[in-house]
């Protein structure tokens, strides 16, 4: 029996065998760089919350600084996630539609405003300061959302088929980085502040310790998240269009052929008359509510959705105990015992150091293994590690917080963000682009990762009320659960998704047309599903 390859149209062969060139990387910068933007723009709000609430919400007659309200903690710190799911369902539908190119440049568009709106958020009271940068941080999420879906599936319609997961994996990569620039900006910024501007302690002068200054520090964190997608913007713009949309969604072989022949730098011939063959076929004009869909891809659908909302539960929920920890070590001192300032500049250097030693590493050791593993491998191992890790605090969790034994809880923790990152945080962003066909592939991938950004409002925000001390919960919330039981709804989560990974089809190695079909013919249907089973074992 033909491979679908040979059979399939001669420019999508030459780009699965195309050796690594400089427009693969040209793409995977170009796409990563919006990468970089997002986590830039979604991790920094965090690095601030602290100083809008001694900002806005101080009375100098108590003895603590203030700090944001709950639900104004949670709007600040969540509305973008909302405009991410929002943007992933949108976009990604709006990709397959009108072509991953002309809606790359609006998303593009949409955080570069956005991101200057939230530093613009003036107001005379501080509620309508907060409300101000909640309606600019939704539409920044709305634009971030888009990047998902498109980077993911221009990358993967680029590449070729030896490295295309490598590829993938160093686009969201750079979501390591664009963490790291956060913290290392506002490491930056607080620094110079703080040497231009010294202000006292909370406890020594209430009214003197944050200073008229600190205003303009958040805003010119929230606005330099601008820089990096206006610099990007010229080189999408220039991209030509992906020959996948071109030839098997817009049905253009001629123009593809062209595109790719500039991209190459090979003559390949024009196909049209193949493509209509195809087009006659009709063999994969299925929808996306079709019952052929459910048969071919329901299960993968499935499995590639639950397992980005199981992993985002985990991975966002992390954030529980980074305050635990800071604090244990004495990264961060107790709030009335330091300066506004004094203290953006330490969550900064603690974020910093976590991003650099925790998260960057893991990213890399996932863009170098993934296409030698396999995304089957690397995703079932990272739910294991990430599971024992969560049991290895929890279930000693006493041990770990009486004093002498923090570094032992440091570690810990860095290993389960380690085993995310090299592990499903990566995978789950790189097969939803791989096994959909070319129609349906930004669709699916909106659809998996609005999925895991559910399960990142879950666990950002759910976990945050339940893990609150069942007899001491903090001011404004009610009694949870506690950190420790936490930890063990976590595990079990980490191991829901080690199951569901199942679902998931194994790509590594295989062409897009031959995961989804696309170049086959009627009668090679029942071939392919024993090519392409459920299960990846």
């Amino acid at each position: 029996m033909a491979r679908p390859e040979q059979q399939g149209l001669q420019v999508l062969s030459a780009l699965d065998a195309a050796k690594t060139q400089w427009y693969h990387f040209t793409a995977i910068v170009v796409a990563g760089m919006g990468f970089f933007t997002d986590a830039y723009d979604l991790f920094c709000i965090s690095l601030v919350t602290k100083l809008l609430g001694r900002i806005y919400y101080t009375d100098s007659s108590l003895p603590n600084p203030g700090i944001l309200p709950p639900g104004v903690a949670a709007a600040v710190n969540g509305v973008a996630f909302c405009g991410t799911l929002s943007g992933q369902l949108f976009f990604g539908w709006l990709g397959d539609k009108m072509g991953r190119k002309s809606v790359y440049g609006m998303t593009l568009i949409l955080m570069v405003v956005c991101s200057l709106g939230s530093g613009l958020s003036f107001a005379h009271t501080p509620k309508s300061v907060m409300a101000t940068l909640c309606f600019f941080r939704f539409w920044l999420g709305f634009g971030i959302g888009g990047d998902y879906p498109l980077s993911a599936t221009i990358m993967s319609e680029y590449a070729n088929k030896k490295t295309r997961g490598a590829f993938i994996a160093a686009v969201f990569a750079m979501q390591g980085f664009g963490i790291l620039a956060g913290g290392i900006v506002t490491l930056i910024i607080s620094a110079a502040f703080r040497a231009a501007y010294p202000k006292p302690a909370y406890q020594d002068d209430a009214a003197g310790s944050i200073g008229t200054e600190a205003d303009f520090i958040w805003r010119i964190i929230l606005m330099l998240g601008a820089v990096p997608a206006l610099l990007t913007y010229y080189w999408r713009m220039k991209m030509p269009e992906t020959a996948r949309y071109t030839a098997l969604v817009a049905k253009n072989a001629k123009l593809a052929a062209a595109d790719m022949s500039k991209v190459l730098q090979v003559e390949l011939e024009d196909e049209s008359e193949k493509m209509q063959e195809m087009v006659a076929r009709g063999n994969n004009d299925f929808g996306l509510f079709s019952k052929e869909f459910a048969r071919r891809h329901g299960l993968h659908l499935l499995g590639t959705a639950s397992t980005w909302f199981l992993l985002d539960i985990a991975f966002y929920s992390q954030n529980l105990f980074q305050k635990d920890i800071f604090t244990a070590i004495n990264w961060i001192h107790k709030a009335k015992t330091m300066s506004a300032l004094d203290e953006v500049f330490r969550i900064s250097r603690a974020q910093t150091l976590l991003a650099l030693c925790g998260t960057v590493p893991g990213y890399w050791f996932t863009v170098f293994l993934i296409d030698v593993v396999g995304r089957f491998a690397i995703q079932l191992m990272g739910f294991f590690m990430m599971t024992v890790f969560m049991l290895g605090l929890a279930i000693p969790y006493h041990h770990w917080t009486t004093p002498g034994h923090q570094v032992g809880f440091v570690v810990m923790y860095g290993f389960t963000f380690f085993f995310a990152n090299f592990g499903p945080n990566a995978t789950t962003f790189v097969v939803p682009a791989e096994i959909f066909p070319a129609r349906l592939r930004s669709t699916c991938h909106g659809i998996s990762a609005a999925a895991g950004k559910a399960g990142a409002m879950i666990g950002a925000f759910g976990f945050l009320y339940a893990a609150q001390d069942p007899h001491t919960p903090e001011a404004g919330y009610k009694p949870g659960i506690g950190i420790r039981n936490s930890l063990f709804v976590l595990a079990g989560i980490n191991l829901l998704g080690f199951g569901f990974t199942f679902l998931v089809p194994e790509a590594n190695g295989k062409s897009l047309e031959e995961m989804s079909g696309e170049a086959e013919d009627n009668n090679e249907d029942d071939a392919r599903e024993a090519r392409v089973q459920p299960s990846m074992a």
